[in-house]
């Protein structure tokens, strides 16, 4: 599995969405994704990735695309 893959199956997994509703998904537009679905969120990627968010982070963590460039460029993880 690639770590696209894997970033997107922990998306479609923790807020039970498909993989089409992932692309351009902004923070609170849809319900699941709340503040408890963030933190689920964050820890599902933890685990994926193997990494340890920053404060930061997380809460500069706000779409699916933001998402990808803060693994990518703060804990190497290559897309």
């Amino acid at each position: 599995m690639t770590n696209m893959e894997k970033y997107v199956k922990v998306f479609t997994d923790t807020l039970d969405i498909s993989e089409e509703q992932t692309k351009g998904l902004q923070y609170t537009a849809i319900p699941a994704w709340d503040s408890v679905g963030h933190m689920a969120l964050i820890a599902g990627l933890e685990d994926a990735f193997d990494i340890m968010m920053d404060t930061d982070d997380i809460i500069d963590f706000n779409s699916f695309e933001k998402g990808i460039e803060i693994l990518g460029n703060n804990y190497d993880v290559e897309f």
